[in-house]
């Protein structure tokens, strides 16, 4: 197993933005193949060190956890044929009602979340409910000291300009009742990704956020 991702997956990825065509991509197509491959196996060396903070991550299969790299162009006005990033949603993705982690790897850009990304209208409602019933129990999770050096504030994108029907105004967690998402996002520098340690240290990263998922969590199971 990797336990970093290779200097060559990002070349391929910085590579591919500047020839994001078929032609291209089918000429080169070992080098897309060598780095699925490189970062499968860095996943893997990654769920290893996150099964020591929670058990159930073990359970993911490293395969399974990529998104596909080729894009749905059917209603979209960019005609690009490739993602120029390759992620990996362990347990968490668009629409998903379970919270969990995700790792982004494009060069210059790349990042780690953990939260809940787009839940539903019947999802997003419980969780609000959730915030506002035990405000001390998430209020204790987003100030722990730990959490605020690595993450500052959750996402604030889509934030609702109000507060959301059936909350009142006052509400004391109004500003955490109109978000949509529940994501904490660390940005990645690129020789972070390189680094000897890497899959150790995004676990730790990980490690951190995972009260924030198990409050989520917590809200949606019941």
């Amino acid at each position: 197993m990797s336990a970093t991702i290779s200097k060559n997956t990002l070349i391929f990825l910085q590579n591919l933005l500047q020839n994001n065509n078929r032609e291209w991509f089918t000429e080169n197509k070992q080098q897309y193949t060598d780095s699925q491959e490189n970062m499968i196996s860095f996943i893997e060396n990654l769920i290893t060190e996150m099964g020591v903070f929670d058990e159930d991550i073990l359970k993911t299969d490293a395969k399974k956890t990529l998104f596909r790299i080729y894009r749905d162009v059917r209603f979209s006005k960019d005609k690009s044929p490739y993602k120029t990033n390759m992620g990996a949603s362990l347990g968490m993705g668009k629409g998903s009602q379970k919270a969990g982690y995700y790792l982004h790897v494009e060069p210059g850009k790349s990042f780690l979340a953990s939260g809940i990304y787009m839940p539903d209208s019947a999802a997003l409602k419980t969780i609000r409910k959730e915030i506002s019933l035990y405000s001390e129990d998430f209020l204790k999770v987003v100030n722990q000291k730990d959490f605020k050096k690595l993450f500052k504030e959750l996402d604030q994108d889509d934030k609702l300009k109000k507060i959301p029907q059936g909350f009142e105004k006052k509400d004391p967690m109004a500003e955490y009742l109109r978000l949509k998402n529940f994501i904490v996002v660390y940005h990645l520098k690129d020789e972070d990704l390189t680094k000897k340690e890497a899959a150790k240290k995004f676990a730790e990263i990980f490690a951190v956020a995972k009260p924030l998922n198990d409050f989520l969590n917590r809200a949606i199971e019941g």
